[in-house]
């Protein structure tokens, strides 16, 4: 049995984008914080999509937790392991008790790879890689700067991921990259999307669909991969909309696995008892959860019905923070979230199509003179440059 280790004011589980920028803010205004996260690195993920694409390095992804880690906050080098709400405690994978007034949930999401029959042995071949995966990451530049000729074949799961444009950026780094090379007319390039249409937002699926046709790529809508075959290198694609399913064979497969909330999470009560993947059961504009008070969420782990992005992440920390100072005073809760969420797009090497958006679906420009309903060379040098400086130097300090 697990003794009291200690007691903090805010317990924050999870380090990464999420955790890191509540913390920070929250240690600004003089909070207790105790930070609970095992990572050696911290890694800003959008940048994956660019390294897989052979246009960023992936050392340029990562620096040392240590580094970001905000100053003044306790860190336990561990992982939550289990959570109690009636005790207001959790406990570490190595038997520690941490008691807390107020608990912040953002530990992130998986991958289930075991929900696709094949994943495992196929990734572990010379013909398949995925850029949700740390290290296949610079495998998948590699799949693609040696594939001359043949059948590429890129999948997106059902349900919510982590940055959902990603399955086709990839798509489209690597057909610009094809075409660069003068061999993409020798590629047959599919791309299979769950989705009834390229994008949510209609001006941005306009852009989609035709960049898609530039391309020359077969795209397969309302469709999934339901299995893999490594050895005879073939995938089997089911049309939802048909009831039906297809063979290809496949020279190159960047796959994408179905996500859901870390398995201890589900298996709390934390989760949404309505919800199969197990989110963390929030109120969407407060964040707060809807049976404990006393717990707050955000990140990929938030039951909310926004895209799961970096952006999102950006607009929840300040309204976390917000609710959770007032509650701990008595105050009524008055931040809202409302949605926003941004996917900035590659459709090429020097292109990007900025979709932003929140929970009504409605293009939300950050950028009101520039129309970002397009693909544009400056919103690449925002991706490639101007993001990732405002990630370490804004967001993750607690800077607005």
């Amino acid at each position: 049995m697990s003794s009291l280790t200690a007691h903090h004011e805010i317990v924050v589980l999870g380090g990464g984008s999420a955790g890191i920028s509540v913390a920070s803010r929250l240690r600004r205004r003089g909070h207790d914080v105790c930070v609970v996260d095992p990572a050696v690195t911290h890694y800003y993920q959008p940048l994956w999509t660019l390294v897989g694409g052979g246009c960023a390095s992936m050392t340029e992804s990562g620096r040392p937790q240590a580094s970001v880690m905000p100053k003044g906050v306790s860190w336990v080098r561990s992982a939550a392991e289990v959570v109690s709400p009636e005790r207001k405690v959790i406990v570490t994978d190595d038997g520690r008790e941490l008691g807390y007034d107020r608990l912040v949930v953002c530990p992130g999401l998986q991958s289930d790879w075991d929900a696709i029959p094949g994943a495992h042995a196929a990734l572990a071949t010379p013909f398949a890689s995925s850029n949700y995966v740390r290290d296949l990451v610079p495998k998948t530049w590699e799949l693609i700067r040696n594939m001359r000729a043949g059948t590429a074949v890129f999948t997106m799961p059902s349900g919510p991921i982590k940055c959902a444009g990603a399955p086709q950026k990839i798509a489209y780094l690597a057909c610009d990259h094809w075409d660069r090379q003068g061999v993409l007319g020798d590629i047959r390039v599919v791309l299979v999307l769950p989705l009834a249409a390229m994008f949510g937002i209609a001006s941005f699926a306009d852009e989609l669909t035709r960049t898609a046709a530039r391309y020359g790529i077969e795209v397969r809508l309302n469709s999934e991969l339901s299995r893999i075959d490594p050895d005879g290198r073939r995938v089997t694609i089911v049309d939802r909309h048909t009831d039906s399913s297809d063979t290809l064979t496949y020279d190159l497969l960047h796959v994408v696995a179905p996500q859901s909330a870390p398995d201890w999470i589900k298996d709390s009560p934390l989760s949404d008892p309505l919800n199969p993947d197990g989110w963390v059961d929030v109120d969407q504009y407060t964040l707060q959860h809807n049976r404990f008070p006393d717990i707050f969420a955000l990140g990929d782990v938030g039951s909310t019905p926004n895209a799961k992005t970096g952006a999102a992440v950006r607009k929840q920390a300040p309204v976390v923070t917000e609710n959770l100072t007032a509650s701990l005073s008595g105050r009524p809760l008055r931040a809202r979230y409302n949605g926003y969420g941004s996917c900035p797009l590659t459709t090429s090497r020097k292109t990007v199509l900025l979709a932003e958006f929140d929970y009504t679906a409605t293009h939300t420009p950050s950028l009101p003179l520039i129309d970002t309903a397009r693909s544009r060379r400056d919103m690449w040098y925002l991706k490639r440059y101007g993001l990732p400086f405002m990630y370490w130097n804004m967001m993750l300090k607690g800077r607005a």
